[in-house]
């Protein structure tokens, strides 16, 4: 049995990125069904409301295997929608969001060669999205931290860990100021650890890691670093200039029974419909959609062919240094493929 996919465009690049990620994925032969639905900004303009994804959408997104997302616009403000993302996240319980970090070769690495995984909790923390208005002055924003998320994401860590073959877990928190939510981050971190006696853990606070990060990147090759949601998605974003391009990191969402796959950059409206922005995060969430699904072999041949194109340089985009437009970087990849 063939399986399904939602397909959500998106705001700004989205449209043009994820038709280039359908076109890689049906040179390398998927038998995967793409249904395309709406959701985002663009659309919220155009119908209002209080959520950036209409029913119909949730209908398809609850007849699918997994979800692939576009990047998608955020409206800003006061009484404005939940992101996307956040939406689908916490109605799957995708508790693992994940970024690869490698550097790909014949590629500007400010720092050196880094190659670990950035593992950050998809459904709580600051993301709840809850705040208070005390008076005219003063505003509190609340942290929502569970043991059951904590142990969610702290065994992903180590079962990714374990599945790569890495040493160590790297859980990043601010225990000594935050002392009941990242305090109990932390200890199920301990717990879940003393299951995975060959893993080693190292504890840093945000603070610290941000530098270390800078200072010696390749300390944290092959490990898993692991946070709370606000704290890794800064964290995972100055990862990804790491690799010299945000236009690079692919990312998943990860629950029991569910997955989303996108690209971990925004949407970037001003370049919208320019044919210029980097397609390869776009184009590499979707292969790894694709081993998700049962499709190993397709995924590999994308990921290759990728990776070829990069390394010889020829077809690449701005940001990497070359002068391809999306389409023609996408062609090149299709070419290698077939």
């Amino acid at each position: 049995m063939s399986k399904t996919a939602a397909v959500i465009k998106g705001d700004g690049v989205g449209p043009e990125l994820v038709d280039a990620m359908l076109k890689v994925a049906k040179a390398a032969g998927t038998d995967v069904e793409f249904v395309t639905c709406e959701a985002g900004a663009t659309w919220w303009e155009e119908n209002g409301g209080s959520t950036l994804i209409p029913d119909k959408t949730w209908e398809i997104l609850g007849n699918s295997h997994a979800c692939f997302k576009g990047p998608t616009t955020t409206p800003g403000g006061a009484g404005s929608p939940k992101s996307v993302a956040v939406s689908i996240r916490q109605k799957y319980n995708l508790y693992a969001n994940v970024r690869p970090t490698k550097t790909f070769p014949n590629t500007n690495t400010p720092l050196g060669d880094v190659d670990f995984i950035c593992v950050r909790e998809g459904t709580e923390g600051m993301y709840i999205g809850e705040e208070v208005k005390l008076t005219d002055d003063v505003y509190i924003a609340l942290r929502k931290i569970t043991r059951p998320a904590c142990r969610n994401i702290a065994r992903y860590a180590f079962e990714e860990a374990k599945k790569r073959g890495y040493d160590t877990v790297v859980p990043i928190h601010k225990s000594n100021i935050l002392k009941q939510t990242c305090g109990t981050f932390i200890e199920e971190v301990e717990n879940i650890g003393k299951q995975y006696p060959d893993i080693d853990i190292w504890e840093y606070h945000i603070d610290n890691i941000a530098q270390q990060l800078i200072k010696n990147p390749q300390l944290f090759n092959k490990k898993v670093l692991l946070s709370t949601n606000l704290f890794m998605d800064v964290i995972s974003e100055e990862c990804s200039a790491l690799i010299g391009s945000i236009g690079l990191i692919y990312s998943a969402n990860i629950g029991d029974n569910f997955a989303m796959f996108e690209p971990a950059h925004g949407s970037a409206p001003k370049y919208a419909g320019e044919d210029k922005v980097n397609p390869v995060a776009t184009i590499l969430a979707g292969a790894w959609m694709l081993d998700y699904l049962g499709e190993k072999d397709n995924a590999n041949a994308i990921f290759k062919a990728t990776e070829e194109v990069i390394s010889e340089g020829k077809y690449v985009t701005y940001d990497m240094g070359g002068s391809a437009k999306l389409s023609e970087m996408t062609d090149a990849i299709v070419n290698k493929i077939q």
